[in-house]
């Protein structure tokens, strides 16, 4: 089958077209392809140049490369109350900096990945907030926060801002997949109010 030039410059304009309204109807602002490959990442011993920046009042997870911003996804908590997370069991997500310490499949939502929460931070605001007793004695800090996804047919949780989690930041199935694919262990994590 031969094509004229003409042609051929008409169906190349149709595909981009069709390509670009693919891409922003199919994606929550995706910058480019992931740029590290999903093996370099599970090994974590790589220079990482990414971090993520979580949003509670923006409900917003978003990355960020060398060169600036590089994705954002929509994520839901385990609760309205945007405030930082006091003990266990409160269902609020906690504020700071972490690292991603552990890539895994949860046997319900899939793939996380585990922040090392708490860490020496996480302890420092718990035990000041124990001494003047905005925390009650026998509370404990709690610990097992992770990004992670939410099981595959509930997207709906996060389009709906329907905050399920015991304190753990959910994102959509789908875009869990593609996290999980280039974030490596060892990158930052900061969350913020």
């Amino acid at each position: 089958m031969k094509f004229s030039l003409f042609t051929s410059a008409i169906l190349l304009s149709i595909f981009s077209v069709v390509a670009s309204s693919f891409i922003k109807n199919n994606s929550y602002y995706l910058k480019q392809l992931p740029k590290l490959q999903p093996a370099e990442n599970i090994r974590g011993d790589l220079d990482n140049s990414l971090y993520i920046v979580i949003d509670k009042s923006d409900y917003e997870l978003k990355v960020y490369d060398e060169e600036g911003w590089y994705a954002t996804y929509p994520i839901v908590f385990g609760t309205k109350d945007a405030n930082d997370k006091m003990y266990e069991g409160d269902k609020r997500t906690p504020e700071g900096s972490f690292k991603v310490i552990l890539k895994k499949h949860h046997p319900k939502w899939g793939p996380e990945l585990l922040l090392d929460y708490p860490n020496d931070e996480s302890y420092q605001k718990f035990n000041d907030r124990k001494a003047k007793g905005l925390i009650p004695r026998g509370a404990k800090i709690g610990g097992g926060i992770a990004i992670h996804a939410t099981r595959p047919g509930e997207e709906w949780t996060v389009d709906n801002y329907y905050n399920w989690t015991d304190g753990c930041i959910s994102v959509k199935y789908t875009d869990m997949q593609d996290l999980f694919d280039y974030i490596p262990v060892g990158t930052i994590v900061t969350i913020q109010p």
